[in-house]
């Protein structure tokens, strides 16, 4: 019986072998998130560590610290510093963590691991990075994070822009 092939494969001897096609997603896998403002973003899946969702009573704040970083946050026995993304890109809204769970996107480049809170996370997508175009209109403090941005057709004068998560990592703001 188990040696039989076709039980392996599930077809008996009057069955047609059954072909599925698979839809092959055109593009790269990109996380989309909201930050506070209202503006939407996105980031490449291969630089994500992981997503969590704390309470905010488990980010632990540190005193003299840039205002940039809500504090710290242990992840499985690592600490990881945990930052307001919308308040680095220059938004002037601060997250608000008056709310029962905080998106943490935790972002990774060789040893250095950064906690990015933002508002909410819409989900995972795959993007055709071929038609990412430079971004237009973008203010200073968030320029030098941006990789480009898609123009999203479903929503009138709406951006989905493209974070660069190795720039946002090694940015000297964090020593503000």
């Amino acid at each position: 019986m188990i040696g039989n092939p076709d039980f392996l494969t599930g077809r008996g001897q009057d069955q047609a072998p059954e072909f599925q096609e698979l839809d092959s997603p055109e593009g790269e896998l990109h996380l989309r998130f909201y930050v506070s403002s209202g503006d939407e973003f996105a980031l490449p899946a291969t630089g994500i560590r992981e997503v969590i969702s704390p309470s905010p009573d488990r980010i632990t704040p540190i005193p003299n610290v840039s205002p940039l970083l809500l504090g710290t946050l242990n992840v499985r026995g690592r600490v990881i510093w945990v930052a307001d993304l919308g308040q680095f890109l220059g938004d002037s809204t601060p997250l608000s963590t008056d709310r029962p769970e905080i998106s943490v996107i935790a972002v990774e480049d060789q040893d250095t691991m950064l906690g990015l809170a933002v508002d909410r996370i819409v989900g995972m997508e795959w993007l055709d990075v071929e038609e990412v175009q430079m971004p237009s209109n973008v203010p200073d403090s968030m320029a030098p994070f941006l990789r480009g941005e898609w123009f999203l057709k479903e929503e009138k004068g709406r951006f989905l822009r493209l974070l660069d998560q190795v720039a946002i990592l090694r940015s000297a703001r964090w020593a503000a």
